[in-house]
């Protein structure tokens, strides 16, 4: 957003630089009576402060390409009705930042997301879903303490760092056992479901559905060999990306921060009958009964989160469903695949192609040593945050919902020309 020149004139001496307002339909906003401020000074003069010039271009051209892996881009026409709301949600004198978690207006918000979130996955009626905190990292606790004894064996399927991270979690709470590894292989993976060697008496098989850094997504899923035992996804960096059959699943958590929502916010999608056998250690935070029964409302929880939650669910019905939005996800990452495949080289992307996510999209130069000036020179043309997770580098490219097609369309046509210029 362009700054404007404008200043508080306080007495005759002291000038403050002002904060500009943003607004939708103003270009220019005057503090009149009877919004003039009153500053009274040691003098008992009374001084009028206004804004003599804040003009706002709000839209699509004040804005980048952002291919941050998370927090990501929210649609832009959600990020507007929330401003619109901002001050005064619906006529209530209240912003949602400030109303009561426990007030009539704020259950209508939380309720309405739950009901949205239902309908969008098609949630049966047999599980509920908690709007949580602590990011799916602290799920990586609370989902042992929950569901299983300190001694129960679980599986855990790794296909890159996250997969990693709650394995070694788990080694606290539980007896976890990684039944495969892709790590040997710099995680480009997914194994054949039917060669794996599944603990005969595991509680559940833990995996993470889209790895973030790595660009590994699951196309399908392993059926538990254990009749009692269940499927657990971390779908953070995919969730609500395409349809799911929750049926599938006993537990599927995510963090909010990639596709439908700001940070903060952790979602829950969990069988009913697997709720209420917390162990005796289990932080009351962490208990899933504490929250099933307070409706998600046991303590005060990240009510803008959620508003913002409710507001991109709605966005993803008016669009039609989770089946148009994976087409359009579809159609957005076979342009970039079939960009760096076609580029004889230039561009490589490690991950198998049968596994490749339609969210996150690692690639390498073949000049490595171009890959700063690639990032440096796409920012340029507001193209940011491109760069690779710093644990394995490289570029990266998430694609998540919010990514208009033409955000990858000009991506593209800027690797072209990147690689005209060096090849």
């Amino acid at each position: 957003m362009a700054a404007t020149t404008s200043s508080f004139l306080i007495g005759n001496q002291t000038q403050i630089p002002s904060l500009k307002p943003r607004s939708i339909s103003q270009s220019f906003i005057h503090l009149t009576k009877p919004n003039t401020i009153n500053l009274t000074t040691r003098r008992t003069k009374s001084v009028s402060i206004r804004c003599a010039s804040a003009s706002t271009a709000v839209g699509s051209e004040q804005r980048v390409f952002n291919f941050a892996a998370g927090p990501a881009a929210l649609p832009e026409n959600v990020l507007l009705k929330a401003q619109s709301d901002l001050y005064n949600w619906r006529g209530s004198g209240m912003s949602v930042m400030e109303m009561s978690h426990r007030g009539k207006e704020f259950l209508s918000i939380i309720q309405k997301a739950e009901s949205d979130l239902r309908q969008l996955l098609e949630i049966p009626s047999e599980y509920s879903v908690l709007f949580l905190q602590g990011g799916a990292t602290t799920q990586f606790a609370a989902l042992p303490l929950n569901l299983c004894k300190s001694d129960d064996s679980v599986d855990y399927i790794v296909t890159g760092s996250w997969g990693d991270k709650a394995f070694k979690e788990a080694q606290k709470y539980c007896n976890p056992k990684v039944i495969w590894s892709g790590k040997s292989e710099k995680y480009t993976k997914v194994p054949s479901f039917d060669g794996l060697e599944q603990s005969p008496h595991a509680k559940y098989l833990h995996i993470c559905a889209n790895e973030t850094i790595h660009g590994v997504e699951f196309k399908d899923y392993p059926v538990v060999k254990n009749p009692d035992g269940i499927l657990i996804a971390d779908m953070s960096s995919n969730f609500c990306s395409k349809p799911v059959d929750v049926s599938k699943f006993g537990v599927i958590y995510a963090g909010a921060q990639k596709n439908v929502g700001p940070s903060g916010v952790t979602i829950v999608i969990i069988r009913k009958d697997l709720i209420g056998n917390a162990r005796d250690i289990t932080p009351v935070m962490l208990d899933y009964k504490i929250h099933d029964e307070n409706s998600s409302l046991y303590n005060t929880p990240p009510c803008f989160g959620i508003y913002m939650c409710g507001l991109v669910f709605d966005d993803l019905l008016e669009q039609g469903g989770l089946k148009v939005v994976e087409k359009k996800n579809q159609r957005k990452a076979e342009l970039l695949y079939n960009a760096i495949d076609e580029s004889r080289g230039f561009f490589r992307c490690p991950v198998e192609k049968s596994v490749r996510s339609l969210m996150n999209v690692p690639f390498t130069l073949e000049k490595s040593e171009l890959e700063a000036e690639f990032i440096k020179e796409a920012a340029k043309e507001k193209m940011v945050q491109l760069k690779g997770h710093r644990s394995v580098g490289g570029m990266r490219a998430s694609i998540y919902n919010a990514m208009p097609f033409a955000g990858v369309e000009k991506l593209v046509a800027f690797m072209k020309d990147f690689q005209a210029k060096h090849a």
